[in-house]
């Protein structure tokens, strides 16, 4: 059993808390691979997670969503930071404490991943092709040795009857079902264990408008039933609208903006918010809306602009913006934002 690690004061209903997560890939070159610079994909982000609710990660393709995502749970190593989970895998009357993730072995993070699951983009390459439903959802319970004789099979029974999915079909491979369906059998997978968070990774972008729907709703009834917490990455802002409880905006790495759903989409506070915003489609085919057109490109985390990442793109920028990093600040009641013009923008949500 893994020794009981340092732990750190929190609030009593949050189960993660993130702070300075940095994940940087090295850039190599030459013969001997040298290391000549670094890609930035997450640099020096925080947040939190409260039980029982969905915090949407949403931004352009490539501002670092998912590897966030990926390094919490340490499917990548992170370069720096500290990732605090509450768990109660190493109390043996059943405590809970908050543990760094960054300081557990391959052994402990098995055991903590008992809580922790993944529902990922692709549908189609998630699932192995050459296992069977049974298989795949039950997978997780044998590495963690909880599988094994008849209470497997009437374990992944109940897991397929509550995705929506038949029984008898548990024999069938991943090529014999539709995509929805496919997305259904790795929501099945990753309810297993029985864990407190989830991280949907782009969990409906590769489905059908329609499909889209039916599964939304399906993973706000599993949350409702199981108390599962989300960080839900997205790219559509009217799906992380409709899904999350609260919402945070990344650019190039960072998170410029974070707020509850209704705050954030009603009244942003970062530039980069507002344009976003702009570009969401209204469901009145009448309303014409201004949407505004960001100058430029996406700055590159291998290189990115000095300053403010936004401050080339922003309409807003004055000198301070091109020289000092803004602070993450909170302006209003849980509501953080990374710009040094916040308190004085008038910005307009959707």
């Amino acid at each position: 059993m893994a020794e009981r690690l340092e732990t750190t004061e929190t609030s009593d209903n949050i189960i993660l808390d993130v702070q300075g997560l940095k994940k940087y890939f090295p850039i190599q070159r030459g013969l001997f691979r040298k290391v000549v610079g670094y890609v930035k994909a997450v640099d020096n982000i925080s947040f939190f997670v409260r039980e029982g609710e969905t915090l949407g990660l949403v931004g352009e393709s490539g501002c670092g969503k998912t590897t966030a995502s990926r390094s919490i749970i340490r499917l990548y190593e992170p370069t720096a930071g500290q990732i605090h989970f509450r768990t109660a895998q190493f109390s043996a009357d059943g405590h809970e404490e908050i543990v760094n993730l960054r300081e557990l072995d391959r052994d402990q993070m098995k055991l903590i991943r008992q809580e922790m699951a993944m529902i990922f983009q692709d549908p189609v390459g998630s699932l192995n092709p050459r296992m069977s439903v049974f298989d795949i959802v039950s997978e997780p319970l044998v590495i963690h040795g909880r599988g094994g004789g008849p209470e497997t099979e009437e374990t992944v029974t109940r897991l397929l009857e509550r995705v929506g999915l038949r029984p008898e079909h548990m024999r069938r491979y991943p090529h014999e079902f539709s995509g929805g369906q496919r997305q259904r059998i790795g929501i099945a997978r990753a309810l297993a264990l029985n864990p407190r968070l989830i991280f949907c990774d782009e969990p409906v972008s590769a489905l059908d408008v329609s499909i889209q729907a039916q599964t939304l709703n399906l993973l706000q009834d599993l949350q409702a039933d199981f108390n599962l917490a989300y960080v839900f990455v997205a790219h559509d802002l009217s799906v992380v609208q409709h899904i999350s409880d609260r919402v945070a905006v990344m650019y190039v790495g960072k998170i410029a903006e974070m707020a509850a759903s209704d705050a954030l989409y009603n009244n942003p506070l970062h530039p980069y918010t507002e344009a976003l915003m702009s570009a969401v489609p209204k469901p009145d085919p009448l309303y014409e809306s201004e949407r505004i057109v960001m100058p430029g490109d996406v700055a590159d985390p291998s290189n990115p602009p000095p300053g403010c990442y936004f401050h080339p793109r922003c309409n807003y920028a004055i000198d301070i913006c091109s020289q000092e990093e803004p602070e993450w600040r909170e302006l209003k009641p849980d509501h953080f934002v990374f710009c040094h013009r916040a308190h004085e923008l008038q910005l307009r949500g959707v």
